[in-house]
């Protein structure tokens, strides 16, 4: 239990970490510009994890750093961009906390993890919880928006599980994000110096926002999120992924001077129960019912030779 408290808590650093991003995006970042925001966001988180790895893809990972990078970072990215345009930060955080529900389900099929029913009933509580943080009635609802965010949230789901099952081959979480946000920053850059011309300039306090964008909102809290992806199940990590709207609402009230309301203590506090009902309960051994994390196959004790050491 005591590892998995730990694993949960560097989990925690990256929709933290996100929950934060919304505040200094909307605060210090250009609005007109979101491919090359986006290509900005990967691109030198990429390239820092890169320098700190020092590891080239190899074989199969050619390919799937340029799918994973399409997903969780070019596509992703742009996404949920226009969801923050169209719709209000309360319509557009409430659809992406469906997420969990979507990473549980496509777990199943992708790396064997059927939901558990604590998986279920926190992702029902934490997501009525979210709703109640932020549906106030107020704003009008975009369907494109909303199509947006949709869209959004599959993607980001869908590639990371599929990050999850490819990283169960053994390969190093830092080398793998480091090769799919390059992978996606490369894909972003042209397209956005063909949509959008030249590249914005930029003051200080934007600089600084990007500096906090791409290596704490980005290379940061994606290593973290893939490594809690390795070690715990995906409901539990899908799960961890509500304190981002949990964080919005809080960075809001202290930093923009919102009001806390009551109807908003009583969601965190739904969110708060989500999360602690999905957590695992002992380290390694999921409750009946729950995913085990996904694991590359133990080798078999062979007689003789002919086995090399590190075969898979």
């Amino acid at each position: 239990m005591e590892g998995n408290k730990g694993w949960l808590a560097l989990t925690a650093l990256a929709p933290i970490a996100w929950g934060a991003n919304y505040y200094v995006t909307h605060r210090f970042l250009p609005p007109d510009t979101p491919l090359y925001g986006a290509a900005l966001r990967a691109l030198p988180a990429g390239l820092v994890l890169l320098a700190l790895c020092r590891r080239r893809p190899r074989g199969v990972w050619w390919r799937r750093s340029a799918v994973l990078g399409l997903l969780n970072v070019g596509v992703f990215f742009v996404l949920v961009y226009a969801a923050s345009q169209l719709l209000s930060t309360s319509i557009a955080s409430t659809v992406m906390a469906v997420s969990p529900l979507a990473m549980m389900l496509i777990a199943w099929p992708l790396v064997s993890e059927r939901p558990g029913r604590a998986h279920l009933a926190g992702a029902g509580i934490g997501l009525g919880g979210v709703c109640l943080m932020l549906l106030t009635g107020a704003g009008e609802v975009s369907v494109p928006g909303v199509l947006a965010a949709a869209a959004a949230m599959l993607v980001s789901s869908f590639g990371h599980i599929l990050t999850k099952r490819w990283n169960a081959d053994g390969t190093d979480v830092l080398a793998s994000t480091a090769w799919q946000l390059t992978a996606g920053g490369l894909f972003l850059l042209p397209v956005a110096a063909l949509v959008e011309g030249p590249p914005p300039a930029l003051p200080a306090p934007a600089l600084l926002a990007f500096g906090y964008v791409s290596l704490v909102a980005t290379a940061l809290a994606f290593v973290a999120w893939f490594t809690g992806l390795r070690h715990l199940p995906a409901g539990t990590v899908g799960l961890v992924g509500l304190l981002n709207p949990v964080t919005g609402v809080l960075l809001g009230t202290v930093l923009a001077g919102e009001t806390l309301t009551l109807q908003q203590l009583c969601g965190l506090a739904l969110v708060l129960a989500g999360v602690v009902l999905g957590r695992p309960t002992r380290a390694g051994r999921p409750t009946r019912g729950e995913g085990r994390p996904a694991e590359p196959p133990r080798r078999r004790r062979l007689s003789g030779a002919g086995q090399r050491p590190g075969a898979r």
